[in-house]
C-alpha cells in the first residue's frame, strides 16, 4: 500500500542487545514506508540482524529510555511516528487497523493508542496490571514527544487521541531470572531518579505500597484470571515496588546531606 507524503510512517525501533527479538519485531513493520532502528552499541547479533530489515540502522550511545527515543525521533524523515521497542511485535490485527484508518484519513486525530499484550511464562496475560497496558506508540512527529521519569518513557501529544482495539505483542521476559534481572535495573534507575531529585524515604512506603501493589495486580485488576501466572506477575510487581524504596532508602542512608538536584516530574 502507497500512502501519501502526509500519512507516511517512520517506525522507530531503540535496541540493546536483543539479537533472539529483534528479528520478529521488524518483520512485523515491513508495511511502515522506512523503518529506523537505533542501536545503542550492542554486544551481540543485533546491528548485523537489523542491517537485513533496513539500511537505516544507526549507533548511538544509551542515555536513558526518554533520551533515547527523542533521538530516534529525530531521525524520522516522516510526518508519523511509530514508536516500538525491540521486544515487541506489531499484531496483523493492529497492523490492518492502523491501515484501514490512514486509509480513512486521520482527521484532527494527532496520535493513536492501543493496548499491549504480554506473553509471559508460556501464556498470553490478559488481566492484571498488564493488559489493557494502554500505550500511545502512534503519533504525528510535529504534535509529540516523549517524557516520563526514567525508567518509563511517556509519549505526550498536543491534540485528538484515538484508541485502536486490536494489540502491540510483547515479548518482556525470557524467564523468570531475566525478570528478576530486570527488576532490579529498573528499581535501580528508579531509585536513582527519585533520589535526584529530592525525594525522601518513608518508611509508609515501604510498609504499605508493596502489599497495595500486590491487591491491585491480583485482586482489583483480576490478575487472578490468569492464573499461576497472574499470581507471579502481582508478587513480582509488589517485590519491584519493595525493592525500589529500598534502595531509596539506601540511598538516602549513603547520602544524608544531599540536596535536591532537580524539580520532579509527574
Amino acid at each position: 500500500m502507497t500512502r501519501p507524503d502526509p500519512l507516511k510512517i517512520s517506525a522507530c525501533v531503540t535496541a540493546g542487545n536483543e539479537e533472539h527479538k529483534i528479528a520478529a519485531c521488524l518483520a512485523s513493520l515491513s508495511w511502515c514506508d522506512e523503518i529506523i532502528v537505533v542501536d545503542s552499541f550492542s554486544e551481540d547479533k543485533t546491528y548485523e540482524i537489523s542491517k537485513q530489515y533496513t539500511p537505516l540502522v544507526f549507533q548511538h550511545e544509551w542515555e536513558g529510555y526518554i533520551a533515547q527515543k527523542n533521538y530516534i525521533r529525530t531521525l524520522a524523515r516522516y510526518p508519523w511516528i511509530l514508536f516500538v521497542d525491540a521486544d515487541e511485535v506489531v499484531s496483523k490485527k493492529l497492523q490492518a487497523e492502523i491501515e484501514q484508518e490512514f486509509e480513512r484519513g486521520p482527521d484532527e486525530i494527532v496520535g493513536y493508542q492501543f493496548p499491549r499484550m504480554v506473553y509471559y511464562l508460556g501464556k498470553w496475560i490478559r488481566h492484571g496490571e498488564w493488559y489493557p497496558d494502554t500505550k500511545l506508540r502512534l503519533f504525528l512527529k510535529s504534535r509529540g514527544h516523549s517524557e516520563g521519569l526514567e525508567p518509563h518513557d511517556r509519549v505526550f501529544v498536543d491534540g485528538p487521541v484515538k484508541t485502536l482495539r486490536y494489540p502491540l505483542y510483547h515479548f518482556t521476559y525470557d524467564d523468570m531470572a531475566d525478570h528478576i534481572h530486570t527488576l532490579n535495573r529498573f528499581s535501580s534507575i528508579s531509585a536513582n531518579t527519585k533520589f535526584s531529585h529530592g525525594e525522601k524515604f518513608h518508611w509508609s512506603d515501604l510498609l504499605f505500597r508493596p502489599p497495595w501493589r500486590f491487591c491491585k495486580s491480583y485482586f482489583l485488576k483480576l490478575g487472578f484470571l490468569d492464573g499461576r501466572q497472574g499470581f507471579i506477575i502481582a508478587l513480582m510487581s509488589s517485590f519491584g515496588v519493595f525493592i525500589k524504596y529500598a534502595k531509596l532508602m539506601e540511598q538516602w542512608l549513603q547520602n544524608p546531606h544531599a540536596k535536591k538536584s532537580a524539580p520532579p516530574h509527574g
